[in-house]
């Protein structure tokens, strides 16, 4: 696989000086030669995980409780619009 080193920098958004570049050039190649190398291992017979180790989720289950956290943090609120919270508008369009 070949790519261009500038348009990496460039879609990266960095600066790159000449030593860098071949340095990053040298860098990316050998990643792009061990992908391949990888994509030769046969996987036909192995299942697909999302871990190396067999865990267990150990989280309680989900469940929606009646809470008053919300209405006694919003007492304190120095403004406030129903529910929520009012506050500066700090982005412009």
């Amino acid at each position: 696989m070949s790519f261009q080193i500038d348009k990496v920098a460039e879609l990266a958004r960095i600066k790159l000086k000449p030593a860098e570049k071949a340095k990053l050039e040298e860098d990316l190649k050998s990643i792009l030669a061990y992908v391949e190398q990888l994509r030769q291992v046969d996987t036909k017979n192995v299942a697909e995980t999302s871990h190396v180790l067999d865990l267990t989720n150990v989280f309680r289950k989900d469940e929606v409780k009646p809470s008053e956290v919300r209405d006694s943090v919003l007492e304190s609120a120095p403004a406030r619009q129903g529910k929520f919270f009012k506050v500066p508008k700090v982005v412009e369009r």
